[in-house]
């Protein structure tokens, strides 16, 4: 069966763009490896994606293959400004492959863009949401058990701050007799001197209600100096 030949345009088709450049890279880096295992060449394939994902192959150190292209070109000098483009832009495209592939997997572990996912990798997602709880679940149980030591030990504490206290109040009684002698003596005090008080003020009262009196028997006598009128009768 003859193969019919295809004509070199673009794709118009996102589908069929996507498998077949996916094809066809996976057969360029096939052929660059042959190439280098045959011939025993130095190759290096370089290839970015509609998307800016970057794919490569080399068949030694990539960044010696490119330093070496460069010196090539340039007649024996190094561009250092240009290696140097070169070394930030690979990084940066290798920064956004592994970015992309994290928020890839961020998405599968929340439920989100499952549709074109395989079956083996919707089992490597449940198997790695399993273990992220079995983790949780573990530190959780460890958190609960850390917790309750400390309250066990902070109980065991109390207990025996509050029988050493018991048996400091057990082992002084005379601190009480004393005490409620103490107090006796003082009440008994004050008893005493409220009644000394008592009598004392009876007795001022006693003395202040007696009145010294004079009783006069007969008519009143009457100043007879000390009213003009009555003075000129008697000198009459």
């Amino acid at each position: 069966m003859v193969r019919g030949k295809i004509e070199i345009k673009r794709i118009e088709n996102d589908t069929s763009r996507q498998v077949t450049f996916s094809k066809r890279r996976n057969g360029l880096l096939k052929k660059a490896y042959e190439l280098s295992v045959l011939c025993d060449a130095e190759v290096a394939v370089i290839t970015f994606s509609q998307k800016g994902r970057i794919y490569e192959f080399s068949s030694s150190d990539m960044h010696q293959t490119i330093e070496r292209y460069l010196k090539h070109e340039n007649g024996g000098e190094t561009n250092m400004v240009e290696a140097e483009q070169y070394h930030l832009k690979h990084e940066s495209a290798t920064m956004a492959k592994k970015i992309e592939i994290l928020e890839a997997s961020q998405r599968k572990l929340l439920g989100n863009g499952l549709d074109s996912c395989s079956v083996e990798e919707l089992q490597e997602t449940s198997s790695q949401l399993e273990r992220s709880l079995c983790n949780i679940r573990e530190r959780k149980a460890q958190l609960y058990m850390e917790q309750g030591e400390q309250l066990k030990a902070k109980k065991r504490f109390l207990l025996q701050e509050n029988a050493q206290l018991w048996e400091e109040y057990r082992a002084k009684p005379w601190m009480e007799s004393s005490g409620q002698e103490e107090s006796a003596s003082a009440s008994a005090s004050y008893e005493k001197a409220g009644a000394s008080a008592f009598v004392s003020n009876w007795s001022q009262r006693s003395m202040s209600s007696k009145v010294e009196t004079e009783l006069l028997i007969g008519p009143p006598r009457m100043n007879c100096c000390s009213h003009p009128s009555l003075k000129s009768v008697s000198d009459k």
